[in-house]
């Protein structure tokens, strides 16, 4: 599989977050905010927005498991939660130590003292220009592990940020954007999107525009592959890091724009899924049977 990962530069004028609410934080027991961000509030918090998980780009099997996260060249990347780093050093992806060519370079995983449902979690950090840790070293909350840089298979500076479930694996991501905690007084935008007929819509365009700024925001769902649905949302859209107010949601579909105004709540989750012509449903998902919150 190719791997690349793009540089990710902030737009002129890019906001800079406030503080995030304390980890860990969740307003609903189907949520799971439990990682602090690992780059500091002094520069922009939300990726870009083709850049985010799920996100394709350069080819159809180039499928974003993470999302990457503008900084300049040397700024601080930060442990997100406390756990024991596992991996420190080239090779992450293919699992040899001395391939110069692995596609996350110089990289961080670490294994963290708290799991989710009985599996432990995982938090990798790729593409540093240093590296300050150690495996086997125990890093609390905000250590720093490296230094954003260009190393591996991408075009520029940047921090690219994973988390895994159950296994340290490349198969095993989860949307990041669904477990650090969001900024204060911000929330997070979650949606299945499919077609009339309940087929999933891959790589659909997302628009969202805020009633109270004029800001516009768009995302794409996520691509056919490679990426995982959170268990309870079952979803193939996030968008985080948006300030809580009424924003106008469009998906366009069958050549029409399909407008609805939704509510965003400062540190919760506002869930919403499309049917094509059914158009939207904000009834929250079932919970499977196998799952225990």
């Amino acid at each position: 599989m190719q791997l690349l990962f793009p540089t990710v530069i902030p737009a002129e004028g890019a906001e800079y977050r406030p503080p995030l609410y304390p980890t860990p934080w969740a307003l609903s027991p189907f949520d799971h905010f439990y990682f602090a961000a690992p780059i500091a509030a002094m520069y922009p918090g939300d990726p870009i927005w083709d850049y985010r998980y799920g996100g394709i780009f350069f080819g159809p099997d180039i499928i974003h498991t993470g999302i990457d996260l503008p900084a300049p060249r040397g700024a601080e990347v930060l442990a997100t939660g406390p756990g024991t780093v596992v991996w420190a050093g080239l090779g992450l992806y293919s699992g040899s130590s001395t391939n110069l060519d692995d596609p996350y370079g110089l990289a961080v995983a670490i294994r963290h003292d708290f799991g989710y449902k009985d599996q432990p979690l995982y938090t990798v950090y790729a593409h540093m220009e240093e590296l300050d840790v150690i495996v086997g070293q125990w890093v609390n909350t905000g250590h720093v592990v490296g230094h954003v840089g260009s190393t591996g298979m991408t075009t520029g500076p940047h921090l690219h940020f994973e988390v895994r479930l159950g296994e340290n694996s490349f198969w095993k991501t989860r949307n990041p954007e669904l477990w650090i905690s969001p900024p204060q007084g911000y929330g997070v935008l979650v949606g299945r999107v499919t077609s009339t007929y309940g087929e999933r819509l891959d790589s659909y365009l997302v628009l969202l525009k805020s009633l109270d700024t004029e800001k516009q925001y768009s995302v794409k769902t996520y691509g056919p592959s490679v990426v995982n649905s959170d268990a309870y949302y079952n979803e193939n859209m996030v968008l985080g890091d948006l300030p809580a107010g009424v924003y106008e949601l469009n998906i366009p579909y069958a050549a029409l724009n399909r407008k609805i105004n939704i509510q965003i709540l400062p540190g919760q989750i506002t869930y919403f899924s499309f049917h094509g012509y059914a158009g939207y449903d904000f009834t929250p998902p079932t919970a499977p049977e196998t799952y225990i919150p």
